[in-house]
């Protein structure tokens, strides 16, 4: 363990130096451009950290705005350091670039507010496989102890009741009482199950015995 704290990383050194180079140039251009005292050492932790907040916006989720404010934040690091680089004369620094340089406050608060507040966009879901579990073959039960059901035994035939003969000397009935005579026989039918005797018949209709004689007749009841 002693050794490894003793061993310098590399990677960690290249990026101190790094950070301080592009700190410097950074306090540099904003004092070029106005920004005394003070003023000039706030530009450099503002750049980075805008830099930084879109780094951890991207790890998250890699959605549009973290890009964008990635890009804005990494284009005003380095375009410092290229101006500083003797391709920008410092003792005079033009309007555009003040004008720049005296904007990005508001536009790193812009920019650090919609990336610590608009809600991360929700991570894809991997696309899962459900296992199948094979089906269970069918089979098929026979059972040989069983008895054989024997086949029902057929009903005996309904026999016709006998044709009543009809007397000569039973009056006449009109149709439309045959009709409604044989509407209760068939209501009698299907509610008892069995066909309507004469005296049921008779009592039914409460008409004269010799008219419901003659509608009995005609009905073929007996």
């Amino acid at each position: 363990m002693n050794r490894a704290l003793r061993r310098p990383d590399a990677v960690l050194v290249q990026a101190v130096i790094a950070g301080a180079l592009s700190f410097a140039h950074l306090h540099d251009l904003a004092a070029a451009a106005g920004q005394s005292g003070w003023k000039a050492w706030a530009y450099p932790i503002s750049v980075d950290l805008l830099l930084v907040a879109a780094w951890r916006r991207l790890r998250i989720g890699r959605d549009g705005a973290s890009w964008t404010w990635f890009t804005i934040a990494l284009a005003a690091s380095l375009g410092a350091n290229i101006a500083t680089a003797g391709l920008l004369d410092l003792d005079h620094v033009p309007a555009w670039l003040r004008i720049l340089v005296a904007g990005w406050p508001a536009l790193a608060f812009l920019g650090g507010t919609l990336l610590v507040h608009t809600p991360a966009p929700p991570a894809a879901p991997e696309d899962t496989i459900p296992e199948t579990k094979p089906a269970a073959p069918e089979v098929e039960l026979h059972r040989t102890d069983t008895p054989p059901v024997p086949a029902p035994a057929s009903a005996p035939p309904e026999l016709a009741p006998a044709p009543v003969k009809p007397s000569t000397d039973l009056p006449t009935v009109p149709t439309a009482l045959v009709d409604h005579a044989r509407s209760i026989a068939d209501t009698h039918r299907k509610t008892t199950g069995e066909p309507i005797t004469a005296d049921v018949l008779t009592a039914r209709l409460g008409l004269p015995v010799p008219t419901c004689q003659a509608i009995a007749a005609q009905l073929e009841l007996t």
